[in-house]
């Protein structure tokens, strides 16, 4: 019994660890998957809507308090094996429970989760940090988005080359990429054409 709860022990402070160091927003919880977050992921519309009681914080916190007490109790106790075995149990619920507590019903409901809108690239108002050269070249935008600045690989929609400074609107984004097309040609463009597509000004988001 003291291997099994040395090995619950360590599996559960170790995974507790990763837990933390990987922070709320890293870890997919309820699938027990620690990864590193993408600015333009995908965002759950309800803190606790999916957040089940066995995730990836409370499965560790309960291996590493079970682990502990039993360990504990099985040798510095006069009780017999299964009412240590109960004990360790109880002790691991606990802890699970306590942090399940504080971070899905006292700290988790007060902070504003993300909806696939918030990191909608499509539409985003941005700045040429980096020149995108003619023909395809690769440049770099700067932006706002969710309250901080963003960096994004970018590339001319229309091939053509676009000055640092420049002003440009983001039309898509793909594999990483965000294409986009200088503000004043677009408005020039919708000016000249009643009929097509909106007037870009109206799609500004969050401008730098």
């Amino acid at each position: 019994m003291n291997t099994l709860y040395l090995v619950c022990f360590v599996l559960g402070l170790v995974l507790s660890l990763l837990a933390a160091l990987s922070g709320l927003g890293d870890l997919h919880i309820g699938h027990f998957h620690f990864g590193h977050a993408h600015v333009h992921g995908h965002a759950h519309s309800s803190p606790q809507s999916h957040i089940s009681a066995l995730n990836g914080f409370t499965l560790p916190a309960f291996l590493c308090w079970f682990g502990g007490a039993g360990y504990l109790l099985h040798n510095y106790s006069p009780f017999l094996t299964s009412v240590v075995l109960l004990l360790a149990t109880v002790s691991g619920l606990f802890g699970a429970g306590i942090l399940y507590l504080l971070l899905f019903k006292f700290l988790l409901p007060h902070e504003r989760v993300l909806s696939p809108e918030d990191t909608r690239m499509e539409g985003v108002l941005a700045y040429v940090s980096g020149e995108i050269r003619a023909g395809g070249g690769t440049g770099e935008i700067i932006f706002s988005q969710t309250g901080a600045r963003r960096h994004a690989a970018a590339r001319s929609e229309s091939n053509s080359q676009i000055p640092h400074g420049t002003e440009v609107v983001v039309l898509r984004y793909t594999r990483g990429i965000a294409y986009v097309s200088p503000l004043n040609e677009l408005i020039a463009e919708t000016s000249s054409s009643p009929t097509s597509t909106p007037n870009p000004e109206s799609q500004r988001k969050d401008a730098c």
